[in-house]
């Protein structure tokens, strides 16, 4: 491996890791309570992520921040479901772009607030009611008003971030 592909890799690493903390922190600790858990602004990280880095690490870094959150939070029964969620969500954008806030990734929000809201509700009426109940699911499918919220918070966190470093020509510039 020639030495400018090693710093790159270790670049990357180190990309993922800080979206892995930063996703952890807005979703374990700047969160709102709900019914079954909390909604919060760490999906538009896992957004920013995927935008920036390429998808293999995105989804990494959405698993790690989003696991220990859900871990580190007091809420452990929602691990599995974050794990597929979160490495979904980042399938949803691309950094395949010099600009993070595209058309591509703006539509990418859409299928992640399809995924948030189906995902975990259905995991919740199936998974954590242990066993299909047509009642559950239904009953899951109530806090849909909170994924919302979750989901615009996480838009309006990716798009003024994702301008800002736009605005700053952070892609141009190789930083990233």
């Amino acid at each position: 491996m020639t030495r400018t592909a090693q710093s790159d890799k270790i670049k990357k690493m180190v990309l993922t890791s800080l979206f892995s903390a930063l996703i952890f922190v807005f979703t374990a600790y700047i969160h709102v309570p709900t019914g079954a858990g909390y909604t919060h602004a760490g999906d538009g990280l896992i957004y920013l992520a995927a935008s920036i880095l390429p998808t293999p690490y995105a989804v990494a870094a959405g698993i790690i921040g989003g696991a220990l959150a859900d871990g580190l939070s007091g809420f452990p029964v929602w691990i599995p479901a974050t794990i597929v969620i979160k490495a979904l969500t980042a399938l949803f954008f691309t950094n395949k772009s010099d600009k993070i806030i595209t058309k591509r990734n703006l539509l990418g929000i859409v299928p992640s607030l399809v995924l948030c809201i189906v995902g975990y509700s259905l995991y919740e009426g199936v998974v954590i009611t242990k066993g299909f109940s047509a009642a559950a699911v239904i009953a899951a499918f109530g806090q849909t008003p909170a994924y919302c919220v979750q989901v615009v918070a996480s838009t309006v966190l990716y798009i003024v971030t994702g301008l800002a470093l736009d605005r700053a020509g952070i892609k141009k510039s190789h930083i990233i």
